[in-house]
């Protein structure tokens, strides 16, 4: 593995549960790609105008160790594998005393950025790719969803599932200018960010809940995994809704599906689910729900979307 990126988290990366939040993660992971195209014969991947980019299409992203502000953080990655017009790599944070803080697999396609077409790598970047294979260690393995499992089509994602299920609107809004990457599309640290953004109007008085049940404790969250979807690309001006459903239960962790719809078309711009827990931000531990807390959130977010 190479070493693609290295910094630190600052205070203003940190959420209110005072660690970094989720859309820094991304972003950063998305730095780490563009400093990672510039060893694989693509210098111009990410820079405007460029003719061709590298998109993420499928990513997972298991988060294993807080990064809390001041702390200093690197970034390692790999190629996993390389497909025709397409590729899998693996990025890796890690603290400053080696320990692994969250690991990312993310399957990219390299595309024209004028029609948004994937077209295959050149011979110079597919040998610059096949140099860099390497094998994610073991400690990095995704525990909670399988990477290879199959997608639904996006075609079979229509905003009307979840209307007519009756599964919570979270999140609605429309796309900012400054939510927007170099190629005029919704940055993929933005579209986690506004997720994770909408989830307290679901989840705010139930985690309350849960910490008053558990002795009164202060109350916050953390996802351990996320897997992540990205279907089309909205610009800026475009509209979203976030539906997000239950996705499975147990004593310490709760499983949650969201869908980020364009109300215009009716399709998806993002699927996600992700595996969270409701955290004792004194103890930074995970506060176990009790079984009347998981009926209670049967009935907040009603089961009935999958991926």
């Amino acid at each position: 593995m190479i070493t693609l990126w290295r910094g630190s988290c600052n205070q203003w990366d940190c959420d209110e549960m005072g660690h970094m939040n989720v859309r820094l993660y991304v972003e950063k992971q998305m730095e780490g790609l563009a400093a990672f195209s510039h060893e694989l014969a693509m210098p111009h991947a990410f820079q405007e105008d460029a003719p061709s980019t590298l998109v993420p299409v499928d990513q997972h992203v298991r988060f294993i160790r807080e990064v809390l502000p001041g702390r200093p953080i690197s970034m390692n990655g790999c190629v996993v594998s390389v497909g025709t017009n397409d590729a899998v790599f693996y990025q890796e944070l890690r603290h400053h005393d080696g320990a692994l803080s969250a690991s990312f697999l993310t399957r990219v396609v390299h595309i024209d950025t004028k029609g948004r077409e994937a077209f295959p790598w050149s011979t110079r970047a597919r040998l610059a790719l096949e140099a860099h294979v390497d094998t994610p260690p073991a400690e990095a393995a995704p525990r909670s969803f399988d990477p290879d499992a199959p997608a639904l089509a996006t075609e079979d994602i229509r905003i009307e599932t979840p209307r007519e299920l009756g599964i919570p609107l979270i999140g609605k809004g429309v796309v900012p200018l400054h939510h927007i990457d170099v190629n005029g599309r919704m940055a993929p640290g933005w579209i986690i960010g506004r997720i994770s953004d909408s989830v307290p109007n679901l989840l705010y008085d139930w985690r309350k809940q849960v910490a008053e049940a558990a002795g009164g404790r202060r109350m916050g969250a953390a996802v351990l995994e996320n897997r992540l979807r990205y279907h089309r690309w909205p610009k800026a001006g475009d509209a979203f809704e976030i539906h997000t459903s239950l996705g499975g239960t147990a004593e310490k962790t709760h499983s949650l599906v969201h869908w980020m719809m364009d109300p215009e078309t009716g399709l998806p711009w993002a699927t996600s689910q992700v595996v969270a827990i409701t955290l004792d931000l004194d103890a930074r531990k995970a506060i176990p729900s009790p079984p009347q807390m998981l009926e209670d959130l049967e009935r907040l977010a009603p089961r009935g979307l999958s991926l």
